[in-house]
């Protein structure tokens, strides 16, 4: 598992390729190994998981009957959407940057998304603890985590500039593909698995 101060390192590097300084390349291992070791990040997330695990639970209660409650299945299941959410739209970003003749750029995409989910997870923990203890600012948050996300894609959306070059349509479809599928596999697999509340 990377220590803390590599961490740092590659963060650092996302931030100077961010700032579309070419210096941020020095910081990163974007070969296949750095790719398959950037799959640590979900370890690194890990609290952050839980604390969105905790919450998600406490929505679930919500729409149970009084005095109910959810075993180990429950978690479970969330880990399943979890591990689908790292690995199915990366493995869509594979195929397009295969179809597209990119594939060569494949391994800097996905260790650059991996290493950024480590920041944005920490964001949303804050944003989920926040809700969880002051409910009354739960519109705050939504506007809050909207502002996340337009953050999250115009930081991809900059760092992808610099590794994939000045070919606008192409980082725009590699980011939505890494974001849109995400978010229709969770909601698709959540209720299919029976972890929705609602």
């Amino acid at each position: 598992m990377p220590p803390l101060k590599e961490v740092e390192t590659y963060l650092t590097g996302l931030w100077l390729l961010f700032k579309q300084d070419p210096r941020g390349f020095s910081f990163l291992d974007l070969s296949d190994r750095g790719a398959l070791r950037s799959f640590w990040a979900a370890v690194w997330a890990l609290p952050t998981i839980v604390i969105s695990f905790l919450w998600w639970r406490k929505a679930f209660l919500e729409t149970l009957p009084s005095g109910a409650d959810v075993d180990t299945i429950f978690f479970f299941r969330l880990t399943l959407v979890e591990f689908a959410n790292w690995v199915v739209p990366l493995v869509l970003v594979g195929l397009l940057c295969w179809m597209v003749g990119i594939g060569s750029k494949f391994a800097a995409v996905v260790a650059i998304s991996n290493w950024m989910a480590v920041p944005v997870s920490y964001a949303y923990a804050a944003l989920v603890l926040l809700m969880m203890l002051v409910p009354a600012v739960d519109t705050l948050v939504a506007f809050a985590w909207l502002g996340l996300m337009l953050a999250f894609i115009v930081s991809l959306f900059r760092i992808f500039r610099m590794v994939l070059g000045n070919h606008v349509l192409t980082i725009a479809t590699v980011t939505m593909v890494l974001l849109v599928p995400s978010m229709i596999l969770s909601e698709f697999l959540e209720r299919y698995l029976g972890v929705y509340p609602g």
